[in-house]
């Protein structure tokens, strides 16, 4: 995402005529006001990034293209030098697939059929995993496996004398009636949903219906679905056959109500295993590829040191969100204010400050906002692979994922511990000296440091393309919340005075960061 335009500096007094000495006292120049963040200019900007017009920035979308667009003209007016490979723009050519409109899942039952709606109804899997390609056909009697679990305690054994070969079972993703506090924490999960799918894939039936309820139905709408509606990948699809996809199809279906054609019709009173007698599935997925280009935004601030200048300290964020969802509570737009405009609306803060600087750091400030985090890190992994400056020459990447939100004093830093090899020890060195210095120090927690730490944060974000490149990575953020990947994440929920204590510790950090002598390793 760049678009040429520098705007120059002003140098009115030098292009004047000299005044003469005899008839002209010299001018007096005031000291220029050093440059602040207020927390008026972050709310500002924050409203107009997150607002219903940018329809989420859903990557590769005109939608997107406008929040790029945006940026662009701020970087414009700040007068920061445009550092894409066109202009202020990193061009990022993709690959989406979508659903197309043959596509057709349908319950057909002796008294006529019942269509299944993509989306809001079932969401199928196109791949698990490299080379991992659930089948785009499925034809099949619906057996229905209660919650999938074998629980003598609780007097179950849901897979005792279970046949699904070659036909559809449908199963819950949650602990049956009986189980205690732990039992359901543990069988309504993400791993429990994928240690199912692992035992039903054994057992060859034609397709997987897996229904999910409780905690994680909400985390999955909001995490998963985005994702599984319109997928997104650096690299074609294999264009392969459906003889040639050895596993199932994968459906997942969220919130099973008393009337589901996938259900027993005593649900929920009739949670047994048993055949759906006279009810089979027909399933067709028609899937579109399509190439689509995508934009990282990137704009430079020279550093003051001539030796220096061509190494830079690297602020990054994600300008992309999750764009247009299943409507909740009569809303549709998941406009992402803090994930992650409070992290891009920070950067053109931060841009500014550096800017207006004088002096300003030896090394020089390079921003980059990147694109497709929502789909994989799609914009980070590209600009590592095809950097606008040498990738050697950025001595730190600092990046803002979510920076506006929860305690007003706490925040999250990732990567100096959880990067391989140390590589970004002295770099969290830095960063705590820094905000020990401040006025204001942040309380900080170091819980999501570690590469394996459940939540797997480290691996979440835009630092990690450049983690793997071997290039010094730490990561801000405030903290998940309730409203993560919902259309209830706004901007009248923003922190705006603690965003603003963030932006000027990433000042801080950069400046300290750029007047070193040696790189932070």
């Amino acid at each position: 995402m760049r678009r040429i335009a520098v705007i120059a500096a002003s140098f009115l007094l030098a292009c004047m005529p000299a005044p003469s000495p005899e008839t002209s006292p010299a001018p007096v120049v005031a000291p220029r006001e050093p440059p602040t963040i207020t927390d008026d200019e972050l709310r500002r900007q924050l409203f107009t990034f997150a607002s219903d017009s940018f329809r989420g920035r859903e990557a590769g979308t005109p939608d997107e293209l406008r929040a790029a667009n945006f940026l662009v003209d701020r970087l414009r007016q700040i007068g920061v030098e445009p550092a894409g490979d066109s202009g202020y723009f990193h061009r990022v050519p993709l690959h989406r697939q979508r659903f197309g409109p043959q596509t057709r899942l349908r319950v057909v039952a002796q008294g006529g059929s019942t269509d299944i709606a993509i989306g809001t109804g079932l969401l199928p899997l196109l791949t698990v995993g490299p080379g991992a390609e659930p089948r785009r056909r499925a034809e099949g009697d619906i057996v229905f496996a209660g919650y999938g679990v074998s629980m003598p305690g609780v007097g179950r054994n849901d897979l005792a004398n279970l046949d699904v070969t070659n036909k559809v079972v449908v199963v819950i993703n949650d602990a049956p009636p009986g189980a205690d506090s732990a039992q359901r924490s543990q069988l309504n999960s993400a791993q429990a949903m994928a240690q199912r799918l692992q035992q039903f894939v054994g057992m060859q039936p034609a397709a997987i219906i897996i229904l999910l309820t409780g905690e994680f139905a909400d985390e999955f709408e909001g995490t998963y679905v985005p994702g599984l509606i319109s997928q997104m990948s650096a690299t074609p699809p294999a264009q392969v056959t459906d003889a040639q996809r050895m596993l199932p199809m994968i459906l997942i279906g969220r919130r099973p109500g008393a009337a589901s054609p996938l259900l027993p019709a005593g649900w929920p009173a009739d949670d047994r295993a048993q055949p759906l007698t006279g009810r089979r599935l027909e399933a067709v997925l028609d899937v579109v590829n399509e190439r689509v280009t995508s934009y990282n935004v990137v704009g430079r601030v020279r550093g003051s040191d001539s030796r220096l200048a061509n190494s830079y300290v690297a602020f990054g964020a994600h300008y992309d969100h999750i764009g247009v969802v299943p409507p909740s509570g009569g809303d549709s737009i998941a406009n992402g204010a803090d994930d992650d405009g409070s992290g891009s609306v920070a950067l053109l803060a931060i841009a500014r400050m550096f800017q207006n600087m004088s002096p300003r750091p030896r090394r020089s400030m390079l921003f980059v906002w990147h694109t497709a985090e929502e789909k994989g890190l799609l914009g980070s992994a590209h600009f590592v692979q095809q950097p606008t400056v040498p990738l050697d020459s950025i001595v730190a990447m600092v990046n803002a994922d979510m920076i506006g939100r929860n305690h007003p004093d706490s925040i999250y830093i990732v990567g100096p511990g959880a990067a391989p090899n140390e590589q970004s020890r002295v770099l969290g060195t830095v960063v705590d000296s820094v905000n020990a210095a401040s006025r204001r120090p942040f309380l900080v927690n170091r819980e999501w440091d570690s590469p394996d730490h459940p939540e797997r944060i480290y691996y979440r974000s835009d630092h990690y393309s450049y983690a793997e490149r071997g290039v010094p990575v730490v990561f801000f953020t405030t903290g998940l919340h309730e409203d993560y990947h919902r259309v209830s994440d706004t901007a009248d929920k923003v922190d705006y005075a603690k965003l603003r204590r963030v932006s000027e510790l990433f000042v801080e950090i950069g400046t300290a960061l750029g007047n070193r002598p040696t790189r932070p390793r």
